[in-house]
């Protein structure tokens, strides 16, 4: 993982972190980039040496304000200082390159498409993107900066998964809390996807297993992604005890498999249907991954089949993937879905047209201003003569 400019660098922190917490040894290895030295002595998880600071002749290690075709140059000038980074990292045990930004500042937005077409040059493992769009109250600046960093950005990577802030901040929510809150949200959804495939030593081994190959399969074919979640409190079973003594009983344990498979498929349609990632319709998805997590007795095969049913009828594709991911100690049973290939996603078409509007605006706006410097330098000057 490579979390580029500010947001960027504080997610794939907040995913070292996650790894920590729940041990499911997701993140093989992380770096971060920025053109801003504070943002990067800021972070806490990724390695100091694996912390790379580029742009320094040009800015001063104060970042670029939020102009991204400077981000962007300067990460084409210093992609030397970024790849020696990568170069210690074992790239042949990855499966894959997740790079991270915010697409609204000048940083993150304008590098990270330059960082995914070096790193698809070079590598033969797929290069993914984790873009995360600005909220509509962040400014007309930042707008524009995203959908010019998106439309490049895509075209670069392998698939694009996207988070949109403007379905997530909270109305009244301080800044710096809302964000907090956002990375932990992003991290908890792609932590569940990612951590899949991941089976530790002594873990329990799922009855259809989803691999880091289903996840790769699915977001093959590019374009953009979106992922949902949803999450249900259960109480763990200790091995053993009196509760499984009752479920040798087959009326009790038959009884238990049909609840089950219902909150599977309950939690399977709360999570296609309500809030996802980047809010769109679901229908026309081309491809589609079930992950469900939990304590393994919460978890049946039925139950992921007919979710996986269900959802290839709601999408209209064929290629809808699904497993399960035993995850014992986490009180909850959880359903995480990749919509890979969605098309109608009325936010990008609504941020391209702000955007336009904005450019067309800035335009006005120096023109304007050149107008006025004339106006306000040429009245009287004329009699005056310029020192050169």
């Amino acid at each position: 993982m490579i979390g580029f400019g500010q947001a960027g660098g504080k997610v794939v922190d907040k995913f070292l972190e996650y790894d920590k917490r729940t041990g499911s040894e997701i993140v093989r290895a992380a770096a971060a980039v920025n053109t801003a030295k504070a943002d990067l002595m800021g972070l806490e998880h990724i390695a100091e040496d694996q912390r790379v600071l580029i742009g320094q002749s040009r800015v001063k290690g104060h970042g670029v304000g939020a102009d991204n075709e400077l981000g962007a140059e300067i990460a084409e000038e210093d992609i030397d200082e970024v790849q020696g980074a990568i170069d210690s990292i074992p790239v042949h045990e990855v499966d894959a390159f997740l790079v991270v930004a915010g697409l609204g500042g000048g940083t993150g937005s304008g590098g990270a498409p330059v960082l995914a077409k070096h790193l698809k040059r070079i590598y033969t493992e797929p290069v993914y993107g984790l873009g995360i769009l600005p909220g509509s109250d962040e400014g007309g600046i930042y707008t524009l900066n995203a959908a010019r960093s998106f439309q490049t950005f895509v075209r670069e990577v392998d698939n694009l998964m996207v988070f949109d802030n403007d379905a997530w901040r909270k109305t009244g929510e301080s800044v710096q809390g809302g964000y907090e809150e956002i990375n932990e949200e992003i991290v908890r959804r792609f932590g569940i996807l990612f951590g899949a495939g991941e089976i530790q030593q002594g873990q329990e081994v799922a009855e259809s297993v989803v691999d880091s190959s289903e996840i790769i399969n699915t977001l093959s074919g590019g374009g953009v992604s979106t992922v949902g979640y949803a999450e249900e409190e259960v109480e763990e079973r200790s091995s053993g005890g009196l509760l499984s003594r009752l479920r040798d009983d087959s009326g009790e344990d038959e009884l238990d498999s049909a609840h089950t498979t219902n909150r599977i498929t309950s939690l399977v349609r709360k999570a296609a249907l309500g809030r996802l990632t980047l809010p769109c319709e679901i229908e026309g998805a081309e491809r589609a991954l079930l992950v469900l997590a939990g304590p393994p007795e919460y978890l049946n095969r039925k139950g992921i089949e007919r979710g996986r049913k269900w959802l290839e009828e709601q999408t209209g594709s064929m290629e809808v993937r699904g497993g399960d991911y035993p995850y014992r100690g986490a009180g909850f049973v959880a359903t995480v879905i990749l919509l890979a290939g969605v098309t109608n996603v009325p936010r990008i078409k609504e941020l391209q047209q702000v955007a336009i509007e904005a450019q067309d605006n800035l335009d006005e706006i120096r023109e304007e201003s050149d107008e006025n410097l004339d106006d306000l330098v040429s009245d009287d000057s004329d009699e005056l003569e310029s020192l050169f």
